[in-house]
């Protein structure tokens, strides 16, 4: 067990039944009265953040959880299939787990968080940036560079992502998986 002095971020506890990563927390010392730490927490299971105060000194109960490295291979009626890099051994995810499912491609490397425990994955997160190629968009118009103006366009995992005038077929963009949101252009 350990206590509220051995709080992080990205800590995983056990509280309420539920697992959850500690997003921002806040030791607080009024002049008045106890310490307390003010916390941000984060379920693994359905991805709610809820604020919650604990007293200085409390007991809390840290999850084991491991990150581990997968590929994305292929989704069928099962779900999203992954193999361990290491290991090759396969497992599949539900789409509910997965933090943008919409921008996987095959070969993706991503990283699934495990209870070390009971071994039952709790979350599949992408990289912040993926590379996808543009499959199809409106043709841009010369020189429409100076405005911010954005256009829808299709890549090649059938995400449709805003880019902006200048960016045509079979470019390579850089998309923020977080937001989901058209970063860059990729040269080469």
């Amino acid at each position: 067990m350990a206590t509220t002095a051995d709080i992080r971020n990205g800590l995983v506890i056990d509280y309420n039944n539920d697992l959850y990563t500690i997003v921002e927390f806040q030791h607080v010392k009024p002049g008045k009265g106890p310490a307390f730490i003010r916390t941000k927490l984060k379920s693994l299971k359905n991805g709610r953040v809820i604020s919650n105060t604990f007293d200085s000194g409390v007991k809390i109960d840290i999850a084991r959880v491991e990150r581990r490295k997968y590929q994305y291979l292929f989704k069928d009626h099962l779900g999203y299939h992954f193999m361990h890099t290491e290991t090759y051994e396969q497992t599949f995810i539900n789409e509910e787990l997965i933090n943008a499912p919409q921008y996987l491609k095959e070969g993706q490397e991503v990283e699934i968080v495990f209870h070390a425990d009971t071994e039952t994955p709790l979350s599949c997160e992408l990289p912040p940036f993926v590379i996808l190629k543009i499959i199809y968009t409106e043709p841009g118009l010369r020189g429409n560079t100076a405005t911010n103006t954005l256009k829808d366009a299709t890549v090649e995992t059938g995400a449709k992502v805003r880019v902006p005038l200048f960016i045509e077929n079979d470019e390579v963009i850089k998309v923020d998986t977080r937001i989901g949101e058209y970063a860059e252009r990729v040269k080469g």
